[in-house]
């Protein structure tokens, strides 16, 4: 009797909640947590984007979570690579400090040497704060295999709430 009583209670909680509703949020302590990126990204400049979601990912850290006990390693193989070399630098000036900012902050930065080699590049080519591995797929899979979460660092297109709104005038604020 108490079990439908409380079944009962619980479909009318979730009754009473509608669309017009606020979310809730989620502010649970994350602790140190262990992760790796993957980075393929099509343009070289979507390294900018996908820079940020490290920077995220150690904000919410610092935040949420004990940034110093974490570790994030990201392993790019893509054509970030060009962004990554520091035979490009005059391209790209201000991409040294920013990657410089993150390995400060403990993150790991790791290329494919497949991919490096595939776009003409040698081991030697890139910044110092730069690891070279021998294969994307299997510096991966050790990350993985020694208990760090997987992250597909994919870059999209972002839209803004202002520019959505422009495409569908029927929202009415």
């Amino acid at each position: 009797m108490q079990r439908l009583l409380l079944g009962a209670l619980l479909c009318a909680g979730v009754a009473w909640a509608g669309p017009d509703d606020p979310s809730k949020f989620d502010g649970t302590p994350l602790g140190a947590q262990k992760a790796v990126y993957q980075f393929n990204l099509e343009k070289p400049e979507d390294l900018y984007q996908a820079l940020g979601y490290l920077n995220n990912h150690l904000n919410s850290l610092k935040e949420f979570g004990n940034v110093r006990q974490s570790h994030i390693v990201m392993v790019a193989h893509g054509n970030e690579l060009h962004m990554l070399s520091r035979l490009n630098r005059a391209a790209y000036p201000d991409i040294y400090e920013r990657l410089k900012a993150l390995t400060d902050q403990g993150v790991s930065l790791r290329v494919c040497r497949n991919a490096a080699n595939f776009r003409g590049y040698k081991p030697g080519d890139f910044y110092d704060l730069v690891t070279v591995v021998p294969a994307a797929m299997t510096d991966l899979a050790k990350w993985q295999q020694n208990g760090y979460a997987y992250i597909s660092g994919d870059v999209i297109n972002r839209t803004k709430r202002a520019d959505f709104l422009q495409k569908h005038p029927e929202i009415i604020e």
